[in-house]
């Protein structure tokens, strides 16, 4: 699985780059996003919805770093 480290930016770079890097991945391919902005939560849930991918798991641990997974469509 590809791994994207977003951590130490805030909205929207997040999910304007994990755009980018998924134009880049064949259809079916995953990525993990790792982001520190507690609003990417949330706009990479809206981002999923609206583009089609599908939102595989989030979490978030004791650092507050949110690791994001996602399916390119």
């Amino acid at each position: 699985m590809l791994e994207l480290n977003l951590t130490g930016l805030n909205c929207p770079i997040p999910v304007l780059k994990t755009k980018k890097f998924l134009t880049s991945m064949d259809s079916g391919a995953q990525v993990k996003i790792v982001t520190s902005d507690p609003a990417s939560l949330q706009d990479l849930q809206d981002f999923c919805t609206k583009t089609g991918n599908q939102l595989i798991q989030q979490t978030v641990d004791n650092n507050n770093l949110i690791t994001t997974i996602i399916q390119r469509r």
